[in-house]
């Protein structure tokens, strides 16, 4: 049944807005919670404050409706992106939608609070926020970008520029020198002085990434157990760069990581991406193509063996993806940089592969690769994915206004053939570089060079290229080589020691035999 809202933007003193609000307000009373208090949708608290109904009644009589507010997600009706299965899975077009802009902010920011203030405790008794910084983007969000403007509140216009700083890739400079100029060409203007600003009102919206120390060796990091250590505890090596300043001290190495955790909830918690996140439960392919991964082997084989995950269609699956790049756009330098992403495989294709759908989880700085010793600086990563595994996290889902315990587990990796090397800690070069013939791999020696040869052992034994004699004089009769399948690789990694990870540790002559094991020690990925 459709509810009339027109009576909104009535007078309150009208006869239809009175009407109106009684109705409201009967809807109001089957959604208080148990202090019997309810969202106010009046145009100071925007319901970012609860109240007894009441006050509620008073503030929407007295102050007025918040007219945009037209989806009342608050107060019992559900947001189109709930988990029916009315899902039209036609990929979205670029056709803008016609949203006012001064209400563009709104729902974010709307959002953001819902996150964080999803446990009762998070709202103190006369059912404000306790962070005080929403009221201040409350605030700018109300303010005009100028006295004249009607339609363009100081946030939005904010926002807008910060997104076409971010396309454009401008530097900070370069936004510093913009703004310095339109506050010029407009001083009544509310425009910031500078980048720092600007990124300093949004800071409680944004997600911000941690900096952990770590050794110049890549030994390991200075973080949980080594929180509190000077020195690596394995070379000894120190932590800062000078240890006799008497001012802030500058560690040797850091490594920036913007944790999962809080990530994954900010994708149920909005209303513009909750409903993409359960996409692969209903958009399997119905012709037996292969559009997605969710239609692949790999994915209805997981469901089987974990039939417990695969039963909760909000639960996450990932793709990790690492390499390495030059920041300088030097190739004489060897300045090396390395990037850890991940992406959502819950979204539709359309979405799952765009550049704005990839998390950036772990940014590992040179000046050298961290190579086969890339596992230490996965591993605040890895304990966020053991934990979501495990335990999952509870977060808001949007589209029902409930709150769920969310898992997540890492589907596989996509890297180029020397990444997968790093990852794995499988040599990628070598008598037996081959990951999948594992210790049947076929290579010679030729000329200080490494031939990988016998591909005619994947043929049929009876084809008449096995009796061929052009190769190297000999018929081929050994059979194709041998899957090895999960038990007999988990049996090879169990028997693998445990190597320091050091820099500048010696591992003996770089020189392998046929018969050296190719994978050198454990790694932190393998526990995921």
């Amino acid at each position: 049944m459709t509810i009339d809202k027109s009576w909104i933007r009535e007078n309150r003193m009208s006869s239809k807005y009175l009407e109106g609000l009684k109705n409201f307000m009967k809807i109001a009373e089957k959604h208080v919670n148990s202090k019997g208090k309810v969202c106010c949708s009046c145009k100071t608290c925007l319901n970012s404050y609860r109240h007894v109904l009441p006050t509620v009644y008073a503030h929407l009589h007295d102050i007025g409706f918040l007219e945009t507010y037209t989806m009342w997600i608050h107060h019992g009706k559900k947001h189109v992106g709930s988990l029916d299965l009315s899902y039209n899975s036609t990929p979205r077009t670029n056709t803008p939608v016609n949203t006012p802009t001064s209400n563009e902010m709104f729902d974010v920011i709307d959002d953001v609070m819902a996150e964080q203030n999803k446990n009762v405790e998070n709202i103190d008794e006369e059912g404000r926020g306790i962070d005080p910084e929403f009221d201040d983007l409350f605030e700018e969000l109300n303010t005009k970008l100028y006295l004249e403007c009607s339609d363009m509140s100081a946030l939005n216009f904010l926002t807008k520029l910060l997104h076409i700083k971010v396309i454009n890739i401008w530097t900070n400079s370069s936004f510093d020198q913009v703004v310095e100029l339109l506050r010029a060409a407009f001083p009544k203007s509310k425009i910031p002085a500078s980048n720092y600003e600007a990124k300093k009102k949004f800071r409680k919206i944004g997600l911000g990434y941690r900096s952990i120390h770590a050794c110049k060796n890549d030994c390991a990091l200075f973080w949980k157990e080594n929180g509190s250590m000077q020195n690596c505890p394995i070379c000894k090596e120190t932590r800062w760069v000078d240890t006799t300043t008497k001012g802030k001290k500058v560690p040797q190495k850091v490594l920036r990581y913007f944790p999962l955790t809080p990530r994954l909830p900010r994708m149920y918690s909005s209303r513009f991406t909750t409903k993409d996140m359960t996409w692969h439960n209903i958009g399997r392919s119905i012709d037996n193509m292969m559009y997605h991964p969710v239609d692949g082997k790999s994915w209805q084989d997981f469901d089987q063996r974990y039939p417990k995950f695969a039963k909760e269609p909000r639960n996450v699956r990932l793709g990790l993806v690492a390499d390495d790049f030059n920041p300088f756009g030097n190739f004489n330098s060897t300045y090396s940089t390395w990037p850890v992403i991940l992406t959502t495989y819950n979204t539709p294709p359309w979405i799952c592969m765009k550049e704005s759908s990839f998390m950036l989880t772990l940014l590992i700085h040179g000046p050298k690769s961290p190579s086969k010793d890339i596992d230490v600086f996965l591993r605040p990563l890895v304990d966020d994915l053991k934990m979501l595994w495990a335990e999952g996290v509870q977060m808001r889902y949007a589209s029902t206004n409930t709150v769920f315990n969310m898992c997540a587990m890492l589907l596989w990796t996509i890297n180029e053939f020397p990444t997968h090397g790093s990852l794995s800690v499988w040599s990628g070069q070598g008598y037996l570089a081959c990951p999948t013939c594992n210790a049947n791999t076929s290579s010679i020696h030729v000329t200080n060079k490494m031939s990988y040869v016998g591909h005619i052992r994947f043929l049929h034994m009876n084809h008449k290229w096995r009796q061929s004699l052009l190769f190297n004089g000999q018929p081929e009769r050994r059979p194709h080589p041998r899957r090895f399948s999960n038990t007999t690789i988990l049996k090879q990694l169990a028997c693998l020691p445990d190597r320091i990870p050091m820099k500048h540790h010696e591992h003996g002559s770089a020189t392998r035999k046929p018969n050296d094991e190719t994978r050198k020690k454990k790694v932190e990925l393998y526990e995921t």
